[in-house]
Formats: C-alpha cells, sequence, structure tokens
C-alpha cells in the first residue's frame, strides 16, 4: 500500500505544483497579496496530498509563535521546508542559494521574500542577507532558519552551521526553536503513513552568548529526535 501511495502522491502534488509555480510567476505583476495566496495554496495542497494519499497526519505541540521572531527548525526532509507557507503567516525562509536558480521557483520565492544564503560568498554576502532579513522583520515577517544548513538524517544531532550564531547576534532576535519528526514517513522515496510532529520550543531571548544559543536551540530542535 505504502508503494502505491507514494506512485500517486509524485505526479499528483508535484504535477500540480509545476502549475502553481506558473501561476505564481503570472501573479507577480498582480501584486503580493495574489502571490502570497498562489504560494499559500502550495501549502495547503501539499497537506491534501499528505493527508489523502499519503496517509501522514500532523500534528503541533505548543503554540506557533507570528510576527518578527526567527525561527529555527529541524531540518530532516523536504517536508518542513515545503510547509513553512502553511505553517505561518507570510514567513520568510533563509533558503539555499542555489533553490532560486530554479526556472519560475527561483524568481517567485525571491519577489515572494525568501532570502537566499551564500554561505561560500564571504563577509559583503551576509551583510546583504542580515540587511534584506531586516527589512523581513520591519515589514512584520517572522524569519525561519533551518540551522543545521541541510537535511539530516532522522536520529542525528549535528552541530549547527557555524552562521546560525552570527545571524541570531546581528539581527537581535528571540529564537523560537521548532523540533519535527518528519524523516521516518517522509525523508524516503516510499514515503510511510504515519504523523509527523512539531514540538514548538520555549522562546529564547536575545542577547545570549555563542555557546548558550546554540547549545539551547540545539537540544529543543533535537527534542523529537529519539
Amino acid at each position: 500500500m505504502a508503494y502505491l501511495r507514494s506512485f500517486l502522491f509524485y505526479p499528483v502534488f508535484y504535477g500540480f505544483s509545476a502549475l502553481l509555480v506558473v501561476a505564481s510567476v503570472l501573479a507577480i505583476p498582480l501584486g503580493q497579496d495574489k502571490l502570497r495566496w498562489v504560494v499559500a495554496t502550495w501549502g495547503v495542497w501539499h497537506r491534501w496530498c499528505l493527508k489523502t494519499l499519503l496517509g501522514i497526519d500532523v500534528v503541533i505541540e505548543g503554540r506557533l509563535p507570528d510576527g518578527p521572531v526567527l525561527i529555527a527548525v529541524k531540518h530532516e526532509s523536504y517536508f518542513e521546508a515545503i510547509d513553512m507557507p502553511r505553517l505561518f503567516r507570510f514567513p520568510t525562509v533563509f533558503a539555499k542559494r542555489e533553490l532560486f536558480l530554479i526556472p519560475g521557483w527561483g524568481y517567485s520565492a525571491k519577489v515572494y521574500g525568501l532570502i537566499p544564503v551564500a554561505r561560500d560568498k564571504g563577509a559583503r554576502a551576509l551583510r546583504e542577507m542580515i540587511k534584506t532579513a531586516r527589512e523581513r522583520v520591519a515589514d512584520g515577517r517572522p524569519l525561519v532558519i533551518f540551522p543545521e544548513g541541510t537535511r539530516v538524517e532522522h536520529g542525528t544531532q549535528p552541530p549547527l552551521q557555524s552562521g546560525f550564531a552570527g545571524t541570531y547576534k546581528l539581527l537581535g532576535l528571540p529564537v523560537v526553536p521548532i523540533a519535527v519528526n518528519s524523516g521516518p514517513v517522509y525523508h524516503r522515496l516510499v514515503k510511510r503513513p504515519g504523523t509527523i510532529t512539531y514540538r514548538v520550543g520555549e522562546t529564547i531571548s536575545e542577547g545570549l552568548d555563542r555557546e548558550e544559543i546554540e547549545a539551547r536551540v540545539h537540544r529543543a530542535i533535537n527534542a523529537l529526535n529519539v
């Protein structure tokens, strides 16, 4: 049954997603509200496909933040990256620079307000990234970052990327860590039915030193990593 569910999921979800990418590009001249609607529809569509085609439920433990805070999310699969527009209202996500090279999607993502992360481009790229992030904060948007830098296997607890603490310090925002356990059901070619849980940790204040902020975030985002 899992094979059949996955066989249906890929063409149905990604087929309609391709149409939504085209719709997002067409929506840009019509204004930010229209683009936001298309992106929100993508998140809703993904959740529908999870529930209906894959038999995956999503549970949230704790209260999700709203407004300009830095949200640090565990990254075990593509699930959480796709789910952010469904989980939050108009989020700004720090995303790998390479993703912005995807035709259509990259252009729409930039206009929507995602922030490209170029780890190998030096101090100038970092300053530009922080400048853009501050503009999003001024608009009242939450910032979402995957502090591990890339997807990791469920059950592993790699150290956070060094850029996370620097971003936290330069932005001067409180951090809300969120654990997620999508790996066992979603991070595989043949996806499995089950439950994906978000566990929202306690808000961590701004102004902590590097060692403490990394330790507290690392502990919180791995709360479901058992």
